[in-house]
């Protein structure tokens, strides 16, 4: 699987409609047949920061990702909204999606 974590810091005017603005391009790419997930988070310490945990079944599938129409529209309808040049994590782990952790589990009723 291909995981990609991505940190992106949005002008303080925008950030509050950020999550509006990339709805289309998350809703487009989870429909992609190699999406396994596209997760957004908001930073608990900066409200300008959101984080994107993303992965793809394997090379493939994350190529065809970069390629697609949606892609290229989200780019460009984020350009206008951050702040600085995102951050980027981009590794190949050999599982596809989340495991359960081993070291917690829910206890009581």
């Amino acid at each position: 699987m291909i995981f990609i974590a991505v940190r992106f810091t949005v002008r303080p005017d925008r950030a509050d409609h950020w999550l509006d603005l990339v709805d289309e391009f998350t809703r487009a790419t989870r429909a992609e047949p190699g999406n396994l997930f596209f997760d957004w988070s908001r930073s608990v310490d900066d409200p300008n920061v959101f984080v994107l945990l993303e992965a793809f079944a394997d090379a493939e599938a994350g190529a065809a990702h970069v390629a697609s129409e949606h892609f290229t529209a989200g780019l460009s309808a984020m350009a206008d909204a951050i702040a600085a040049t995102p951050e980027i994590i981009n590794v190949e782990v050999p599982q596809q999606g989340w495991g359960a952790m081993a070291e917690l589990a829910p206890t009581g009723d």
